[in-house]
Protein backbone atom coordinates (compact mmCIF):
# COMPACT_ATOMS: atom_id res chain seq x y z
CA UNK A 1 0.00 0.00 0.00
CA UNK A 2 1.46 3.62 -1.06
CA UNK A 3 1.65 6.39 1.52
CA UNK A 4 3.31 8.55 -1.63
CA UNK A 5 2.73 11.97 -0.39
CA UNK A 6 3.49 10.92 3.57
CA UNK A 7 6.56 10.99 5.59
CA UNK A 8 6.67 7.33 7.55
CA UNK A 9 6.16 8.27 11.16
CA UNK A 10 10.06 8.07 13.21
CA UNK A 11 10.12 5.10 15.54
CA UNK A 12 10.45 7.76 17.75
CA UNK A 13 7.68 10.19 18.18
CA UNK A 14 9.08 13.77 17.01
CA UNK A 15 9.31 17.04 19.46
CA UNK A 16 7.62 20.53 19.26
CA UNK A 17 9.63 22.67 17.16
CA UNK A 18 9.57 25.97 19.20
CA UNK A 19 9.14 28.14 15.75
CA UNK A 20 6.00 26.09 14.90
CA UNK A 21 4.08 26.58 18.11
CA UNK A 22 2.73 30.37 17.41
CA UNK A 23 1.64 28.76 13.91
CA UNK A 24 -0.82 26.63 15.75
CA UNK A 25 -2.68 29.66 18.01
CA UNK A 26 -6.25 29.56 16.96
CA UNK A 27 -7.23 32.31 19.22
CA UNK A 28 -5.38 33.95 22.85
CA UNK A 29 -7.26 36.36 25.41
CA UNK A 30 -7.23 36.98 29.19
CA UNK A 31 -9.38 33.60 29.72
CA UNK A 32 -8.94 31.46 26.90
CA UNK A 33 -5.37 29.67 24.52
CA UNK A 34 -7.02 27.47 21.37
CA UNK A 35 -4.86 25.60 19.75
CA UNK A 36 -5.06 23.54 16.10
CA UNK A 37 -3.21 20.50 17.59
CA UNK A 38 -1.02 18.50 14.90
CA UNK A 39 -1.91 14.86 14.23
CA UNK A 40 1.17 13.15 16.04
CA UNK A 41 1.34 15.09 19.79
CA UNK A 42 -0.21 14.06 22.52
CA UNK A 43 -1.46 16.54 25.06
CA UNK A 44 -0.76 15.46 28.56
CA UNK A 45 3.25 15.80 29.53
CA UNK A 46 5.27 12.70 28.74
CA UNK A 47 8.32 11.44 29.56
CA UNK A 48 10.37 12.63 26.92
CA UNK A 49 10.70 16.47 28.12
CA UNK A 50 8.47 19.34 27.78
CA UNK A 51 8.71 19.76 23.81
CA UNK A 52 7.25 16.23 23.68
CA UNK A 53 3.75 16.83 24.18
CA UNK A 54 1.39 19.97 23.97
CA UNK A 55 1.44 20.94 27.88
CA UNK A 56 4.56 20.86 27.73
CA UNK A 57 5.13 23.30 24.44
CA UNK A 58 2.93 25.99 26.00
CA UNK A 59 4.17 26.06 29.32
CA UNK A 60 7.83 26.46 27.31
CA UNK A 61 7.28 28.23 24.52
CA UNK A 62 3.94 30.42 25.37
CA UNK A 63 5.28 30.94 29.24
CA UNK A 64 1.72 30.02 30.51
CA UNK A 65 2.21 27.75 34.16
CA UNK A 66 -2.07 28.29 34.81
CA UNK A 67 -3.50 25.86 32.17
CA UNK A 68 -6.30 23.54 32.26
CA UNK A 69 -7.32 21.33 29.10
CA UNK A 70 -11.11 21.68 28.72
CA UNK A 71 -11.19 18.30 26.72
CA UNK A 72 -7.96 16.17 25.04
CA UNK A 73 -8.19 14.96 22.00
CA UNK A 74 -6.05 11.25 21.23
CA UNK A 75 -2.53 11.53 20.10
CA UNK A 76 -3.37 11.22 16.51
CA UNK A 77 -6.15 13.42 16.44
CA UNK A 78 -6.03 16.72 15.07
CA UNK A 79 -7.67 19.93 15.72
CA UNK A 80 -9.47 22.51 18.10
CA UNK A 81 -7.81 22.11 21.73
CA UNK A 82 -8.74 24.64 24.47
CA UNK A 83 -7.05 25.64 27.32
CA UNK A 84 -8.39 27.82 30.16
CA UNK A 85 -5.99 30.61 31.31
CA UNK A 86 -7.53 30.28 34.91
CA UNK A 87 -8.67 28.04 37.45
CA UNK A 88 -12.36 29.66 37.36
CA UNK A 89 -12.69 29.78 33.44
CA UNK A 90 -11.79 26.28 33.26
CA UNK A 91 -14.24 24.90 35.76
CA UNK A 92 -17.12 26.33 34.18
CA UNK A 93 -16.52 25.25 30.58
CA UNK A 94 -15.63 21.40 31.84
CA UNK A 95 -19.05 21.46 33.96
CA UNK A 96 -20.17 23.05 30.68
CA UNK A 97 -18.54 20.10 28.78
CA UNK A 98 -19.95 17.66 30.97
CA UNK A 99 -24.02 19.07 30.58
CA UNK A 100 -23.35 18.87 26.70
CA UNK A 101 -23.82 22.56 26.56
CA UNK A 102 -20.55 23.39 24.29
CA UNK A 103 -20.75 22.22 20.40
CA UNK A 104 -18.59 19.78 18.86
CA UNK A 105 -17.94 19.10 15.49
CA UNK A 106 -15.63 16.27 13.98
CA UNK A 107 -14.57 15.54 10.49
CA UNK A 108 -13.50 12.22 9.35
CA UNK A 109 -12.04 10.22 6.67
CA UNK A 110 -14.23 6.29 6.55
CA UNK A 111 -13.22 3.09 4.57
CA UNK A 112 -16.32 2.11 2.12
CA UNK A 113 -18.52 4.73 0.79
CA UNK A 114 -21.54 5.64 3.28
CA UNK A 115 -24.52 6.55 1.20
CA UNK A 116 -26.61 8.33 3.57
CA UNK A 117 -26.70 9.83 7.10
CA UNK A 118 -26.61 7.30 9.84
CA UNK A 119 -27.37 7.27 13.55
CA UNK A 120 -25.45 4.54 15.61
CA UNK A 121 -26.76 4.68 19.06
CA UNK A 122 -24.85 1.86 20.56
CA UNK A 123 -23.08 1.44 23.97
CA UNK A 124 -19.59 1.44 24.56
CA UNK A 125 -17.64 -0.72 27.06
CA UNK A 126 -14.02 -2.25 27.25
CA UNK A 127 -13.32 -4.89 24.73
CA UNK A 128 -11.37 -7.55 26.73
CA UNK A 129 -10.65 -9.70 23.80
CA UNK A 130 -8.19 -7.03 21.99
CA UNK A 131 -5.72 -7.78 24.13
CA UNK A 132 -5.14 -3.84 24.55
CA UNK A 133 -6.61 -2.32 27.66
CA UNK A 134 -7.79 0.65 25.78
CA UNK A 135 -9.94 -0.31 23.45
CA UNK A 136 -13.94 -0.13 23.31
CA UNK A 137 -16.14 -2.06 21.43
CA UNK A 138 -20.54 -1.99 21.17
CA UNK A 139 -21.94 -4.28 23.63
CA UNK A 140 -25.11 -4.88 24.88
CA UNK A 141 -26.63 -2.17 27.42
CA UNK A 142 -26.51 -4.42 30.92
CA UNK A 143 -22.84 -5.24 30.62
CA UNK A 144 -20.44 -4.25 33.51
CA UNK A 145 -18.49 -0.42 32.87
CA UNK A 146 -20.47 0.51 29.39
CA UNK A 147 -21.95 3.65 28.32
CA UNK A 148 -24.96 4.98 26.09
CA UNK A 149 -23.25 6.60 23.39
CA UNK A 150 -24.61 8.14 19.83
CA UNK A 151 -22.94 9.35 16.95
CA UNK A 152 -24.39 11.13 13.57
CA UNK A 153 -22.07 10.38 10.55
CA UNK A 154 -22.82 12.97 7.82
CA UNK A 155 -21.49 11.74 3.78
CA UNK A 156 -20.11 14.79 2.58
CA UNK A 157 -18.58 13.34 -0.38
CA UNK A 158 -17.77 10.01 -1.55
CA UNK A 159 -15.28 8.96 -3.92
CA UNK A 160 -12.83 6.72 -4.45
CA UNK A 161 -14.01 4.09 -2.11
CA UNK A 162 -13.51 6.54 1.00
CA UNK A 163 -16.14 9.01 2.50
CA UNK A 164 -15.09 12.43 4.34
CA UNK A 165 -17.84 12.29 7.02
CA UNK A 166 -18.75 14.99 9.25
CA UNK A 167 -19.43 13.89 12.73
CA UNK A 168 -21.75 15.05 15.62
CA UNK A 169 -21.14 13.65 19.06
CA UNK A 170 -24.77 13.19 20.71
CA UNK A 171 -22.53 11.81 23.78
CA UNK A 172 -18.98 12.26 24.49
CA UNK A 173 -17.68 8.63 25.42
CA UNK A 174 -13.92 7.12 25.13
CA UNK A 175 -12.99 6.40 21.54
CA UNK A 176 -16.72 6.87 20.07
CA UNK A 177 -16.28 8.29 16.75
CA UNK A 178 -13.66 5.22 16.28
CA UNK A 179 -15.36 2.40 17.81
CA UNK A 180 -18.78 2.91 16.32
CA UNK A 181 -16.94 3.55 12.68
CA UNK A 182 -15.60 0.28 13.36
CA UNK A 183 -18.77 -1.16 14.11
CA UNK A 184 -20.68 0.27 11.52
CA UNK A 185 -18.27 -1.11 9.01
CA UNK A 186 -17.02 2.10 7.64
CA UNK A 187 -13.90 2.56 9.87
CA UNK A 188 -11.39 5.69 10.49
CA UNK A 189 -8.81 5.58 7.68
CA UNK A 190 -5.14 4.41 9.41
CA UNK A 191 -6.78 3.70 12.64
CA UNK A 192 -4.29 1.51 14.09
CA UNK A 193 -6.67 0.24 17.06
CA UNK A 194 -9.90 -0.08 15.04
CA UNK A 195 -8.43 -0.70 11.85
CA UNK A 196 -7.83 -3.90 10.42
CA UNK A 197 -5.57 -5.27 13.31
CA UNK A 198 -5.87 -3.87 16.61
CA UNK A 199 -2.01 -5.17 17.44
CA UNK A 200 -1.03 -2.77 14.94
CA UNK A 201 -1.21 -0.57 18.17
CA UNK A 202 1.09 -1.96 20.61
CA UNK A 203 3.66 -2.51 17.56
CA UNK A 204 3.67 0.83 16.48
CA UNK A 205 4.03 1.68 20.27
CA UNK A 206 6.80 -0.65 20.59
CA UNK A 207 8.21 -0.44 17.21
CA UNK A 208 7.40 2.20 15.55
CA UNK A 209 6.09 2.10 11.75
CA UNK A 210 6.66 -1.44 10.21
CA UNK A 211 6.25 -3.09 6.94
CA UNK A 212 2.85 -4.34 8.39
CA UNK A 213 1.70 -0.85 8.70
CA UNK A 214 2.51 -0.27 5.54
CA UNK A 215 0.83 -3.13 3.90
CA UNK A 216 -2.56 -3.19 6.12
CA UNK A 217 -3.17 0.81 6.67
CA UNK A 218 -3.77 3.56 4.10
CA UNK A 219 -2.72 6.58 5.81
CA UNK A 220 -0.06 6.96 8.81
CA UNK A 221 -2.26 8.13 11.15
CA UNK A 222 -6.19 8.28 11.91
CA UNK A 223 -8.19 10.45 9.69
CA UNK A 224 -10.23 12.30 12.58
CA UNK A 225 -9.96 15.69 12.72
CA UNK A 226 -11.91 18.24 15.49
CA UNK A 227 -12.80 20.79 13.09
CA UNK A 228 -15.24 23.44 15.15
CA UNK A 229 -16.03 24.06 18.90
CA UNK A 230 -18.99 26.38 19.72
CA UNK A 231 -18.26 28.16 23.03
CA UNK A 232 -21.77 30.21 22.19
CA UNK A 233 -24.10 28.21 24.80
CA UNK A 234 -21.37 29.33 27.15
CA UNK A 235 -22.36 32.73 26.77
CA UNK A 236 -18.51 33.23 25.25
CA UNK A 237 -19.09 34.32 21.98
CA UNK A 238 -16.69 32.04 20.24
CA UNK A 239 -16.74 29.33 17.08
CA UNK A 240 -13.52 27.93 17.02
CA UNK A 241 -12.50 26.46 14.11
CA UNK A 242 -9.68 24.53 12.47
CA UNK A 243 -8.80 24.09 8.84
CA UNK A 244 -8.60 21.04 6.98
CA UNK A 245 -5.16 19.64 7.21
CA UNK A 246 -2.83 19.11 5.45
CA UNK A 247 -1.75 16.00 5.76
CA UNK A 248 -5.58 14.49 5.26
CA UNK A 249 -6.32 17.24 2.63
CA UNK A 250 -2.78 15.43 0.21
CA UNK A 251 -4.55 11.28 0.80
CA UNK A 252 -8.18 13.62 -0.44
CA UNK A 253 -7.21 14.96 -2.84
CA UNK A 254 -4.77 11.67 -3.69
CA UNK A 255 -7.12 8.95 -3.05
CA UNK A 256 -10.05 10.74 -3.97
CA UNK A 257 -10.29 13.37 -5.89
CA UNK A 258 -10.73 15.75 -3.74
CA UNK A 259 -9.13 18.98 -4.00
CA UNK A 260 -8.56 20.59 -0.78
CA UNK A 261 -10.70 23.92 -1.35
CA UNK A 262 -13.80 21.70 -2.18
CA UNK A 263 -13.18 19.96 0.67
CA UNK A 264 -13.33 22.87 3.06
CA UNK A 265 -16.00 23.94 1.45
CA UNK A 266 -18.10 21.04 2.17
CA UNK A 267 -16.72 20.83 5.95
CA UNK A 268 -17.64 24.80 6.07
CA UNK A 269 -21.35 23.90 5.49
CA UNK A 270 -21.51 21.18 7.55
CA UNK A 271 -20.45 22.99 10.45
CA UNK A 272 -23.00 26.14 9.48
CA UNK A 273 -25.47 23.84 9.53
CA UNK A 274 -24.69 22.10 12.98
CA UNK A 275 -23.84 25.31 14.34
CA UNK A 276 -26.10 28.18 13.20
CA UNK A 277 -25.96 31.42 14.02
Amino acid sequence: MTHADEPLPPAEPPLVNPAELPGWVLLSDEKLLVLDKPGWLVVHPSKNGPWSSLAGAVREGLGLETIRFIYRLDRETSGVVILAKDEATGSRLQKAMGKRQIGKAYVALLEGELAGPVTVDQWLGPDLSAGVTVKQKVVPADTPDSQAATTVFHPLVVRGGCTLAGVELLTGRKHQIRAHAEWLGHRVIGDKLYGADPRLYLEFAMQGWTPRHSALLRFTRQALHCTAIDLRPTHMNYLLRAPWPVDLARFAAREMNLPAAEAQALIDRFVAERMPG
